[in-house]
């Protein structure tokens, strides 16, 4: 890989004071690192690098291949960690468990190395994957915009320099260059849902749907989310409010709510809905049910609405949508008061991106 083309490929690291790599071993985050502390050798000055290696305690070779990832980041002068997942794993759903233990022990290290971003090798074989799965399970459009390049997960940036490269090109460079690299047996495991889609890649290749256009896809996905997106600050600008007497809650004008089309009214919903939810992440189906039944209560009179979702209270009145934090579970306390005095938007958060 010439020199040129890795200065376009890293050059968001230099926004960067600090960057951890995170090194599995395999092919792809191999090659991350390798080219990565090239890259860097090649500047008189640019971010300090820092590795990590997550074990996370499913095969006994891990040890091994950390150990051996330790060494290699050492010969190219590059400091390194190796992150531990400990206690009992899930017998079910035992890869997304992993993923999710992986990016808080990454998120952790970056932390205390004072690192401002974490870079992951992910390809474009990756990221079609990524959409496949979620396209799969029913994820909305948000969640078809898959992974980005650049992205946020709280104050630590996600950095993919890899995102429009074949995974086979990675390969190719490690053994071009006499690297060596490991193969991690689960990638090609059938009772996970990531290898079963994976070994699907050439036939759907052969009827137009490859990694290619695959990616264009959530590219064009994510032009789409970012513009419906800005739609919806609007609407937050527009529509929010904040009850004086009631920190911590909010209300939403009713009547200008529930003209907004569909996909911004449920896209504010679920703003809202995440602030004060305390449950985490908000299901994108159960979030199209409480729009219907919102947008189904009468505005001329009759009963309104009250229900929780992922630990926010909704209730409905005429002209008002009033979102709280839910009481306890086995608790039933009065009905929290709408008020009719109201400043600024705050919701400033993204619904579910499923």
């Amino acid at each position: 890989m010439a020199d040129a083309e890795l200065a376009g490929l890293f050059a968001p690291f230099l926004a960067h004071a600090s960057i951890l790599i995170a090194v599995s071993g395999g092919p792809d985050s191999t090659a991350l690192l390798h080219l990565a502390a090239r890259w860097r050798a090649l500047r008189q000055k640019g971010p300090v690098l820092v590795a990590a290696t997550v074990d996370h305690g499913l095969r006994p070779e891990a040890v091994a291949e950390a150990t051996a990832v330790a060494a290699t980041a050492s010969a190219l002068g590059i400091a390194h960690r190796i992150c531990l997942w400990m206690g009992t794993k899930p017998q079910r759903g035992v890869q997304a468990a992993a993923r999710a233990a992986r990016y808080a022990l990454l998120t952790e290290v970056a932390r205390e190395v004072g690192a401002g971003a974490i870079a992951l090798a992910h390809t474009r074989d990756d990221q079609a994957e990524t959409v496949l799965f979620r396209i799969a399970r029913g994820s909305g459009l948000a969640g078809l915009a898959a992974m980005q390049a650049d992205s946020a997960r709280g104050d630590i940036r996600l950095l993919r320099p890899f995102l429009d490269l074949p995974k086979a090109r990675l390969v190719a460079t490690l053994e071009a260059a006499g690297l060596p690299f490991v193969r991690d047996p689960s990638n090609t495991d059938p009772r996970f849902a990531r290898p079963r889609l994976r070994a699907l890649a050439p036939q759907l290749a052969g009827e137009g749907l490859d990694a290619r256009r695959l990616a264009l896809l959530t590219r064009r996905m994510a032009r789409a989310d970012a513009a419906l997106e800005a739609a919806t600050t609007e609407a937050e600008r527009r529509l929010g409010r904040v009850p004086a007497a009631e920190p911590g809650s909010f209300c939403l004008d009713r009547d200008g709510f529930v003209r907004l089309p569909e996909e911004i009214a449920l896209r504010l919903l679920g703003r809202a809905v995440a602030l004060v939810g305390t449950e985490g992440p908000v299901e994108l189906a159960k979030l199209e049910a409480l729009l219907a039944a919102v947008t189904d209560v009468p505005r001329s009179g009759g009963p309104g609405l009250r229900r929780t979702l992922a630990g926010a209270l909704v209730t409905v009145r005429r002209h008002e949508l009033h979102l709280c934090a839910a009481p306890p579970r086995g608790k039933n306390p009065p009905l929290a008061p709408n008020s009719n005095a109201c400043g600024p938007g705050i919701l400033g958060k993204r619904g579910p991106r499923s």
